[in-house]
């Protein structure tokens, strides 16, 4: 449904687009999801306020993508958590990891 969201064309197709998803996810019962979508809608698209062809290298960059892949891999591994603050300490230890180590040492 997020991806619906960036894959459209302007900046006000997303917003209508991002108001159809937080609808369609009140109706799945999904009403924090929603709420998220809606608030968090503003910084979302900001790419499309640039020309179209710059788009792809704005929204998405390598970085994050290798970041989002490790954490995906680390929490496959503890398979399930007891709770949502689990999951939020092992993703915030990985990223001080990150950022003390990796990207620290960079100039």
């Amino acid at each position: 449904m997020l991806k619906a969201i960036r894959a459209q064309e302007s900046h006000e197709a997303c917003g209508r687009k991002a108001g159809e998803v937080a609808n369609e996810l009140e109706s799945m019962r999904l009403g924090a999801a929603a709420r998220t979508a809606r608030d968090g809608f503003a910084e979302t698209p900001a790419y499309t306020e640039y020309p179209p062809e710059h788009w792809r290298r704005i929204r998405t960059n390598n970085g994050i993508e290798r970041i989002n892949r490790e954490i995906k891999r680390r929490t496959r591994v503890v398979g399930t958590f007891p709770d949502g603050s689990s999951a939020l300490m092992l993703v915030t230890a990985r990223l001080k990891y990150i950022a003390e180590h990796k990207w620290g040492k960079r100039r």
